[in-house]
């Protein structure tokens, strides 16, 4: 099932090119915020599932392009985001798991504007990624059990800011928390619809020009074992996003003016923003071949 948030945070199903109102399974509840609702809708899927399987059914919907989407989680109580989880197309050694976290205040939804600070970086970059959503609480879960503990899965822009210095070196913190720069969507699509979600493909699109194209295949760390790790450090709750990792090998720079879209053939319409950059910096058109090259040099696949 495709689901999805639209206009005033209305509840929708996805049925072909139009959405469905499906607001009606949660009539008399009040929630006070979409997110609320979001995380009742997971946590009571086994209860609601019929009934939504019934609206879907019987809905003849509106068209999309008659909605405004919105992020599917507009507000997850975690944001995290596996960091260097990809082999760069086999190209060097699986880099040591590690993550970082995003403000759950940098989420935008499909069609509205990321807005790129006046700070002194020397590039912003798009990255693409595989999110899932987590279904059920989780803590000290095992690789085995790891995918039961998955709801959905959606598509996610980890937008960068490069060369912003911390206390100890580079920060993710300002490289990567920034309002707007976290935008997800549309569709919430639920696990049972991913046959293989190691086997899928990720494109990305600047301005229509190719960008991004590969293979979930390349994660250096599964998703299973994300799950089954991250719950080891901190409890994943109902309706939490985690961001799988980007390929950095088509990695390029955004800049304003810019629209980029994503797109995940399983997942449903393409995830598009606008690039907004009110002091209008420049850098260079396409590929980031340096930073894709330094990426490969940190760890180099032996021989």
């Amino acid at each position: 099932m495709k689901i999805v948030l639209f206009n005033d945070y209305q509840l929708g199903l996805l049925k072909g090119s139009s959405v469905v109102d499906a607001t009606s399974v949660f009539e008399g509840e009040k929630f006070r915020e979409p997110q609320d609702m979001m995380e009742d809708l997971i946590e009571g899927w086994n209860d609601l599932k019929p009934r939504l399987d019934k609206v879907l059914a019987e809905g003849a919907g509106v068209p999309l392009s008659s909605v405004r989407l919105r992020a599917p989680l507009p507000r997850p109580s975690k944001v995290i985001c596996a960091a260097v989880n990809y082999l760069e197309f086999g190209q060097r050694e699986p880099a040591i798991l590690d993550a970082f976290l995003k403000s759950p205040t940098a989420i935008i939804g499909t069609g509205e504007t990321c807005e790129l600070p006046d700070v002194g970086a020397t590039i912003f970059h798009h990255e693409c990624e595989l999110a899932f959503v987590v279904g059920k609480r989780a803590t000290k879960v095992s690789q085995e059990d790891a995918l039961s503990y998955i709801f959905g899965y959606t598509n996610f822009l980890d937008m960068s800011a490069r060369g912003l210095q911390g206390a100890v070196g580079n920060s993710f913190f300002l490289g990567k928390c920034w309002d707007t720069f976290a935008p997800m969507g549309p569709a919430l699509v639920t696990a049972d619809e991913i046959a293989d979600p190691q086997n899928i493909q990720i494109r990305l699109f600047n301005n229509d020009e190719p960008r991004h194209d590969f293979p979930t295949s390349d994660m250096a760390h599964p998703i299973k074992e994300l799950v089954s790790e991250f719950s080891k450090i901190t409890t994943l709750e109902p309706g939490d996003v985690v961001a799988t990792g980007v390929n950095h090998q088509q990695i390029g720079a955004v800049q304003d003016g810019d629209v980029i879209r994503m797109e995940i053939d399983e997942l449903g319409p393409p995830l598009e923003v606008r690039i907004s950059d009110p002091s209008k910096r420049e850098w260079p058109r396409g590929i980031d071949t340096e930073m894709a090259a330094r990426i490969i040099a940190s760890a180099p696949r032996r021989s």
